[in-house]
């Protein structure tokens, strides 16, 4: 159950930088067809950064601790540009337009966003 509340949390994060940043478009009228699109990116991006976050921190850790951090802000936008590329292959009308300003503050807004609305709602692991 966790999961899945972890993915709408993701998916109403997405939304909401499809409404605030302007380079990132859902391209559909249909209200379900957004719902799945945004369930589905949601997931993509979540795979995304299950398998790849990892790798690319033990490649890239002299780069976390000279950049203190801040390098992880790149690597945000990169993943979330990869996202939006697997999202075009697999057709959904979902599209990030350039890596800056949109991929990065997409990022940054999904990760802020989600973080913010996992703190509100109990997923369950706290009983």
């Amino acid at each position: 159950m966790g999961i899945l509340i972890r993915l709408v949390v993701s998916a109403v994060s997405l939304w909401i930088s499809t409404l605030v940043i302007d380079g990132i478009h859902l391209t559909t009228d249909s209200v379900p067809k957004k719902i799945g699109t945004l369930l589905a990116v949601a997931a993509i991006f979540g795979i995304v950064n299950a398998v790849l976050r990892p790798i690319i921190k033990v490649i890239g850790c002299g780069l976390y601790v000279l950049t203190l951090g801040l390098i992880s802000v790149v690597v945000n936008g990169l993943l979330f540009l990869l996202t939006s590329w697997i999202a075009g292959q697999a057709s959904l009308p979902f599209h990030v337009d350039n890596f800056w300003p949109s991929a990065v503050l997409g990022a940054l807004l999904v990760g802020v966003v989600s973080w913010l609305l996992n703190m509100l709602v109990p997923d369950g692991g706290d009983d």
